[in-house]
């Protein structure tokens, strides 16, 4: 058996994760003097609440070499897929302890993905493990997979990535003035870009999302559909409904992103996320 490992950004709920047998090592998030463990003790709803309290923005870090050394030293071979390298050095920190064991005990992937962008590989190698595959065979099948995957978020407010030093003062009042909702996606190399700006309502601005979703329906790989938010519940599953109108999916999921997701994006975000052939 293979131990299959993400990181708490690939936004995977407790329930998800345990139905996958999926392990899951946390982010550290730093805000108000205090550090917080990202899907453990702090979540999308008291990290708004810290943010409003303090007025800061937090910082985030990796998880610890220590952290790494624990999860893996375990008796089975372990697989590790992790955010992006160019938003994190998580993945840089897993290949320093996958190097503290013996030569393919600890394989660590680099996802170049965000979210349950990499909640797909993650559970996609999970099923690969249930399979019977070896630690060599799913981390050839999960890297081939990378290109494969497609992430679009809508971005409710710009307050959070100009803060954040990812847009300008004058970007965020034309923004907020025009009711400017920029659709972030993954680029290839793993860096985020601005793909589409949607403009007026929310409900215009999803219905973009899945104009977007509905050009890949020929492409698309059914086997799982992930929507992930900030959002109020009612975004999320009317997105779900949608989704399963166009392409019925074996499963559409929806989750929360997690603290350290949420820190970059802000409140009222929501994204559609899946693999193509």
């Amino acid at each position: 058996m293979v131990q299959i490992v993400t990181d708490s950004t690939a936004d995977l709920s407790h329930e998800i994760a345990d139905q996958a047998n999926v392990k899951v090592i946390p982010l550290s998030v730093i805000i108000g003097g205090n550090t917080y463990h990202d899907g453990e003790d702090i979540d999308q709803f008291k990290l708004f609440e810290l943010i409003k309290q303090t007025g800061e923005l937090p910082k985030t870090a990796a998880p610890s070499p220590g952290e790494f050394h624990k999860m893996f030293d375990v008796p089975e071979d372990s697989i590790f897929i992790g955010i992006s390298s160019k938003l994190s050095a998580t993945v840089q920190d897993a290949v320093l302890s996958a190097q503290e064991f013996p030569e393919g005990k600890v394989r660590a992937i680099d996802s170049i993905n965000l979210s349950t962008g990499i909640g797909l590989l993650a559970l996609a190698a999970a099923d690969l493990r249930d399979q019977g595959l070896s630690a060599a065979e799913i981390e050839a099948e999960i890297k081939r997979r990378l290109p494969k995957t497609r992430m679009s978020f809508m971005i409710a407010t710009m307050e959070f990535l100009y803060k954040g030093g990812r847009c300008s003062a004058m970007e965020n009042i034309f923004s907020t003035m025009l009711k400017i909702h920029p659709i972030i996606e993954m680029q290839p190399d793993g860096s985020l870009g601005v793909k589409d700006k949607a403009y007026g309502s929310r409900k215009k601005s999803m219905q973009l999302l899945l104009t977007d979703f509905e050009k890949h329906l020929d492409e698309l790989d059914p086997r799982r559909v992930f929507v992930t938010h900030t959002s109020p519940d009612e975004d999320a599953e009317y997105l779900k409904e949608e989704i399963i109108k166009l392409a019925a999916p074996e499963e559409v999921l929806i989750t929360r992103a997690g603290s350290v997701v949420s820190s970059h994006c802000g409140p009222g975000t929501i994204g559609i996320l899946y693999m193509v052939k």
